[in-house]
């Protein structure tokens, strides 16, 4: 039984590599970005929350899903991708948001996300 998870794991982690090879890099697809700043806070009701930034810049890969932090959620995720391609295409510089764990299980307790993106230029 445990095997088969770790299988599981070992795919997911795969499909992800893969899903950022085929993403490019961020001077390919987005040459006139200099930088990308997401500032995502993760929180379970009034009393515990997790603060987490992901820098973005031109050899970085313009892969925008990053993992749930819910406990048990292997196989969900945050996607930022629209978000930031909205901003991007507008040439605004910075957007607020919250996001939902792509896992919909009950079972799975998913953290609230709250994000802010900011763009720079060049």
């Amino acid at each position: 039984m445990r095997s088969n998870v770790y299988a599981a794991r070992n795919e997911a982690r795969e499909e992800r590599k893969r899903e950022t090879l085929a993403a490019g890099l961020m001077v390919d697809r987005f040459p006139g970005v200099l930088s990308i700043v997401v500032t995502m806070n993760y929180s379970r009701g009034s009393f515990s929350a997790v603060r987490r930034t992901l820098n973005f810049y031109p050899g970085s890969p313009a892969f925008f899903k990053v993992s749930c932090l819910g406990e048990g959620c292997d196989d969900g995720g945050l996607d930022l991708t629209n978000p930031i391609q909205r901003l991007i295409r507008s040439r605004e510089r910075s957007a607020k948001g919250v996001l939902s764990c792509m896992n919909n299980d009950a079972s799975i307790v998913h953290p609230v996300v709250d994000y802010e993106v900011a763009i720079t230029y060049g």
